[in-house]
């Protein structure tokens, strides 16, 4: 059911979690959802009630803290946030979230390329195990893309900010998915980043377990054939291989379908 802010839907409830906002101070039945009450005006004032919210949903067990990470509530990129909330209670809500996602690759002498692919800890609370991005992040609140893309190379890859700021913004993908946790309209901006050969990634922050060098044509082939990359990645590997022309219309038969999807309406 839609959750509105100030006559906006900015996402989607599960009846359970509609109930819970329903009991906090703060918000509103309305028409076919719910709503932030119309006299919290500002950003602070929604701010704090979607505070409260993420709490009651966490005892709730509906969803999870996520530190002090605020993302933005807002329905497209270029939007000014209506307020901010605790990123663990995105997916609860069905908020649209964003972040960034960097390919890190290297030619090899071959001429092939290779993919610098994440090992996610097995400690993580999502999708622990599967291969990831070598640099990828949620989008925090008060940061710029770049900025983000800088934080995260430093933390999960020891890449230093020079080396990060090589990375070019190369695509945009979105989807739409409904997990345990809730609904996720996200949108994952995508930067390709290449490395020196001599360059070998290090996590800093725990949440990699190891990093391995695929070739990139084994890791289209792990996308197409198995589901050991985590559910958005994929998109992600998949995005790189047709702008890298290792997927072409002559010899994918649903080339065009997978093109289109990777920029579905969220």
């Amino acid at each position: 059911m839609p959750f509105y802010i100030a006559d906006q839907r900015v996402g989607y409830v599960r009846p359970v979690v509609l109930d819970v906002l329903l009991g906090v101070s703060g918000f509103k039945s309305v028409r076919d959802g719910v709503a932030i009450n119309s006299d919290c005006e500002t950003f602070k004032d929604r701010t704090e009630a979607l505070g409260e919210a993420a709490k009651e949903l966490v005892a709730a067990g509906l969803s999870k803290m996520a530190g002090d990470e605020l993302y933005g509530v807002k329905n497209s990129w270029e939007q000014c946030p209506l307020a901010a909330v605790n990123r663990g209670a995105a997916a609860a809500l069905g908020i649209r979230s964003y972040g960034v996602h960097v390919n890190g690759w290297r030619r090899e002498a071959s001429g092939k390329l290779s993919i610098w692919t994440g090992i996610r800890a097995a400690e993580k609370s999502v999708a622990p195990g599967k291969l990831d991005n070598m640099i990828a992040g949620g989008q925090p609140i008060g940061l710029t893309l770049m900025q983000n893309l800088i934080k995260e190379a430093a933390e999960e890859a020891n890449v230093s900010e020079t080396l990060a700021r090589r990375a070019k913004p190369v695509s945009c993908i979105s989807y739409v998915m409904e997990d345990g946790d809730g609904l996720r309209p996200d949108v994952m901006f995508c930067y390709d980043l290449e490395l020196p050969q001599e360059f070998i990634p290090k996590n800093i922050d725990g949440e990699m377990s190891e990093f391995v060098l695929l070739p990139a044509e084994e890791a289209i082939r792990k996308v197409n054939e198995t589901d050991e990359y985590k559910f958005n990645v994929n998109l992600v590997v998949t995005d790189f291989a047709v702008r890298h022309g290792l997927l072409n219309p002559d010899c994918t038969p649903d080339y065009t379908m997978i093109v289109q999807g990777l920029r579905g309406q969220v």
